[in-house]
C-alpha cells in the first residue's frame, strides 16, 4: 500500500473532505535537509512562508536555523510580524498605494524588514511613505535572470540602489528569481546559471557605484540544488517544505518526500473508466492542464482529468485502479501554493497516522 493511503486510512474516520493532509515528519525531513545543504555550501536560508502561510511552520524553519523569513505581500508580513517573526524579505516590488505605505512605515518600525524594488518610481514612493526616517527600511533589488517577470536589467541595479540611498533608504543587495527553471527537468540548470550570470554582473554594478552588496538572494525550489555559486548568500525556497508533483516531474524531490495530500472521497461511479471525486477547484485550483492531469492519486496512475468547482474527474487506467463509492484517496497536487490557500487549516498526522493536530493556515485571505 501507498504510504501517503496508508497514512490515511489510520485518520479516515477523524477527517471530513477535502481536506489538505500534512505529514509532519516527512516536513520536518525537507526543513532538516535544506538547512543541511544550506550549511554545506555556506548559504543562509530565507524560507518563502506563501507556500504554507501557517505560523507553526514558519517557527519550525527558524527553529531548524532560517534566518528569518520571505513574504510575497504587506498582509503575509504582518502576519508573522505579529507572529513575533522579526526579520522579512518582503521579495516583491510593491508599490505603496492605499494604506500600503503606512502598513510598510509600521512594519519597519517593528521588524527588520526587506523590501524588494526594480523601479526608480517605488524606490522615490517608498521613501516618502516612510517619512522622516527612512533608514528603517532596507531596500534589495530586483534583477531579471531570464524569468522576464519583474526585475530590473542586472547591470541597472547600481543606479537603482544609488537611488535608494539618495533618498535615505537602505540599499543591502540584489535577488532574482529563475522561474524559467521551472519549465523541464533540464531546465533547472541552466536556469540557475542564469541566475548566477545575473547576480554577479548586479553585484559589480552595485560595486560600481560604491555599495557593497551584503545580501545576495537566490530562489527557488526547483533550481536550488544548483544555487551554490559562491556569489550567493541567502537562497528563498518555498515548495521545498511539502514538495508537489510538479517538483517530482522536475526532480527537485522524490515522490517519498511529498509530505502534503488531498483527502477526497469517491462520491459517483456512473460514468465508465471514471470516478467523481468531491475535490474540485475549490481545493486544488486550476493548475494543471488536459495532458498532466490537474493531480494524481498517490500510489496508482490514476490523475484527475477535469475539475468543476466541487467535482474532480478521476479518469481511471483500463483494468486497474478504480475506487468504490466512500473511498478516500489521497490526491497529490500539481503545485502546492494555491492548494494551501483554500483551506483555514491544515490536518496534520505522521506516517503512520498515529496522531492528529490542526494547524491554522495564519496567512490565508492576506493578498494585498
Amino acid at each position: 500500500m501507498n504510504r501517503l493511503q496508508r497514512a490515511l486510512d489510520a485518520l479516515v474516520e477523524r477527517v471530513d473532505t477535502p481536506a489538505p493532509i500534512v505529514l509532519v515528519d516527512v516536513m520536518q525531513d525537507n526543513i532538516d535537509r535544506m538547512q543541511g545543504f544550506a550549511a554545506r555550501h555556506n548559504l543562509d536560508v530565507r524560507p518563502h512562508v506563501k507556500t504554507h502561510k501557517c505560523v507553526e511552520i514558519g517557527r519550525r524553519q527558524i527553529e531548524a536555523g532560517a534566518v528569518g523569513i520571505t513574504a510575497g505581500n504587506v498582509g503575509e508580513a504582518e502576519v508573522f510580524a505579529g507572529a513575533g517573526f522579526d526579520d522579512i524579505f518582503l521579495a516583491y516590488p510593491v508599490w505603496p498605494s492605499g494604506t500600503k505605505g503606512a502598513r510598510i512605515r509600521r512594519l519597519a518600525e517593528s521588524v527588520r524588514l526587506r523590501v524588494g524594488v526594480d523601479n526608480v518610481a517605488a524606490i522615490e514612493a517608498l521613501a516618502d511613505a516612510i517619512g522622516d526616517e527612512p533608514d528603517r527600511l532596507q531596500v534589495v533589488v530586483e534583477v531579471d535572470c531570464g524569468a522576464r517577470r519583474s526585475g530590473a536589467p542586472p547591470e541597472a541595479a547600481g543606479d537603482l540602489a544609488l537611488a535608494a540611498r539618495k533618498r535615505g533608504l537602505v540599499p543591502v543587495g540584489v535577488f532574482t528569481y529563475p522561474g524559467h527553471g521551472s519549465s523541464g527537468p533540464d531546465a533547472r540548470e541552466r536556469a540557475a546559471r542564469d541566475q548566477d550570470a545575473a547576480l554577479t554582473t548586479a553585484v559589480r554594478s552595485l560595486d560600481g557605484v560604491g555599495i557593497t552588496a551584503e545580501v545576495v538572494s537566490a530562489g527557488s525550489t526547483p533550481t536550488v540544488e544548483f544555487s551554490t555559486s559562491s556569489v550567493i548568500t541567502e537562497i528563498r525556497p518555498g515548495e521545498y517544505v511539502f514538495g508537489d508533483l510538479n517538483n517530482a516531474r522536475l526532480g527537485a524531490c522524490t515522490d517519498d518526500q511529498i509530505a502534503l495530500f488531498v483527502a477526497a472521497t469517491v462520491v459517483s461511479d456512473w460514468v465508465p473508466e471514471q470516478v467523481i471525486l468531491d475535490t474540485g477547484t475549490k481545493a486544488l485550483s486550476r493548475e494543471g492542464s488536459i495532458e498532466r492531469g490537474y493531480g494524481r492519486v498517490a500510489g496508482t496512475a490514476a490523475v484527475l482529468s477535469k475539475l468543476n468547482e466541487y467535482h474532480g474527474f478521476l479518469a481511471l487506467p483500463a483494468g486497474g485502479f478504480r475506487p468504490r463509492v466512500g473511498t478516500v484517496v489521497p490526491v497529490v497536487p500539481n503545485h502546492v501554493c494555491p492548494v494551501v490557500v483554500n483551506f483555514e487549516e491544515l490536518i496534520v498526522t505522521d506516517s503512520a497516522g498515529t496522531s492528529l493536530q490542526r494547524w491554522p493556515v495564519d496567512a490565508r485571505g492576506f493578498l494585498s
